[in-house]
């Protein structure tokens, strides 16, 4: 949002006197040091819109060629931009500079936390972009078919019979009507049986992950993880200080009967992706998570299964989660509708065993407080009047029409040395595997150029990286796809030969 031109026009008008004083500046030149000023002690703060000369000349009483003056100053010393039909802005910071100049001033304030440090060590792992083009990333939906109508039918809704004390404070964990939707939702669609009041409304699967480490985790404490796995997921716990305990997968999930651990320090938590792994697609067998639960139960572990796009992978032959299979109560179950309706939604649970349920919601009272109780009143109703059933079949249908042009395309343009992997289950991304000598990090970076966004495999390794690129399909229609993917044979063709 730019602060508003009518706001500096005041600001101008209440401390900007043009009065004749000792120094006999023109009229102009006193306009333009005032707004420099302002501009720099950020009274007028970055992309502004400045007020229109004709405006600024008839408040100050002064003619319109005296505030061009002034206007034309600024821009030839850079403090402004001029846009045409769109009258004059103040620039954006340079970030460099104002880099270097925080860096310069560090001596003079408290030294930054160790765990402040480690996330902003880590946060390049996150996979978040504001980028606007979408081919190829991974994580969307097939945006294109979001119900927006009904949707906005349920907003307009809520918003003609809200109460004024529903705008007040809202529980923490959530309102109670959306809980037992969601309840009721994990048991059609997952076979979970929970009480309502195990469930934490979040936005995302992110900020559960930041809300169970901060209650479980001290520095130094351990945690087990599959290895590849989210590098959002690795940043979490590296920022937390946390010992990462890696286990390779094959085609049954990981082993955790080799889990060999570092310092004879049983594991506090065991992060997981049993129904879908990613980024490979592995689906754990009943074995493995009878194995699993039985090794957590004996080492008095909690078990974190993220159950990232359950609808979509478990919709045709649905996998009995650990949740149900746990007669101990140490799973956390994590689910999230940003990767089945839109990433902005900002909407996510977790099914918390009770005893984490009181540190939980205290840690969330401390931080986020709540999530929008209108976005609640929402999303409970678009589960209650089945609305979410059917797009879930809509993004089922769409995505697998995608997934086969996608791939048609790919063997179509692409050398063989560029594999994808298939996998058992389904998702809305593919992952294809390059040859080890290539970078992916320089391939996604030469994409990026093109407007072509993926994720690099390696980064999702704790060790022993390998190379590829991960691809999101199903939100972009077929001649994106096909433009596309083009363009990327062209870019991963001239790398490769020059990379023998």
């Amino acid at each position: 949002m730019h602060t508003s031109s009518d706001f500096i026009l005041n600001l101008i008008k209440k401390e900007l006197s043009l009065t004749e004083d000792e120094l006999g500046l023109a009229k102009y030149l006193k306009i333009k040091i005032f707004i420099k000023g302002k501009i720099e002690d950020q009274s007028i703060p970055r992309e502004s819109k400045l007020p229109s000369t004709r405006k600024l000349s008839e408040m100050l009483g002064v003619s319109r060629s005296t505030t061009v003056k002034a206007f034309e100053l600024l821009l030839i010393e850079g403090s402004i931009d001029s846009k045409p039909g769109s009258g004059y802005w103040v620039k954006k910071i340079d970030v460099s500079y104002a880099k270097t100049e925080r860096i310069s001033q560090l001596s003079t304030y408290p030294e930054i936390s160790k765990r402040g440090k480690l996330f902003s060590k880590n946060a390049g792992l996150i996979h978040s972009t504001d980028e606007k083009f979408v081919a190829f990333r991974p994580g969307l939906p097939p945006l294109d078919v979001f119900p927006i109508n009904q949707w906005k039918k349920i907003s307009d809704e809520y918003w003609r019979r809200v109460k004024f004390s529903s705008l007040s404070f809202s529980d923490s964990s959530g309102i109670e009507i959306l809980k037992k939707n969601v309840a009721n939702y994990l048991n059609l669609v997952r076979g979970i049986k929970c009480d309502y009041q195990q469930i934490i409304i979040v936005s995302g699967s992110l900020q559960s992950l930041y809300l169970i480490g901060n209650a479980l985790l001290n520095p130094k404490d351990t945690i087990v993880m599959e290895n590849p796995t989210f590098p959002n997921v690795q940043s979490i716990f590296k920022s937390l200080g946390t010992k990462i305990n890696e286990l390779p997968l094959d085609n049954q999930g990981i082993k955790i009967k080799d889990y060999k651990s570092k310092g004879n320090t049983s594991p506090k938590l065991i992060h997981l992706t049993p129904s879908n792994h990613y980024p490979t697609g592995v689906r754990m067998s009943m074995q493995r998570k009878l194995e699993i639960l039985e090794w957590a139960n004996s080492h008095k572990a909690v078990i974190i299964e993220n159950d990232y796009d359950h609808e979509i992978s478990n919709w045709k032959d649905r996998q009995e989660a650990i949740f149900s299979l746990d007669r101990e109560n140490r799973t956390v179950f994590l689910g999230t509708f940003n990767r089945l309706l839109h990433q902005s939604v900002r909407l996510g649970y977790m099914v918390v065993p009770y005893y984490l349920l009181d540190v939980i919601k205290a840690l969330q009272k401390h931080s986020h407080r709540f999530v929008s109780p209108s976005s609640q009143f929402i999303m409970s109703q678009f589960i209650e009047k089945n609305y979410i059933y059917n797009h879930i079949k809509n993004v089922i249908n769409i995505a697998e029409k995608r997934r086969s042009i996608f791939i048609d395309n790919f063997k179509k343009y692409m050398p063989s040395s560029a594999k994808i992997i298939y996998s058992e289950a389904r998702s809305l991304h593919l992952l294809a595997e390059i040859p080890d000598h290539l970078s992916d990090r320089i391939i996604k970076e030469n994409l990026s150029l093109l407007n072509i966004n993926v994720h690099h495999f390696s980064n999702c390794f704790i060790n022993n990286d390998k190379q590829g690129l991960i691809f999101g399909y199903s939100c972009v229609k077929r001649p994106v796809i096909e433009k596309a993917i083009r363009e990327l044979s062209h870019t991963y063709k001239s790398y490769e030969k020059s990379n023998p």
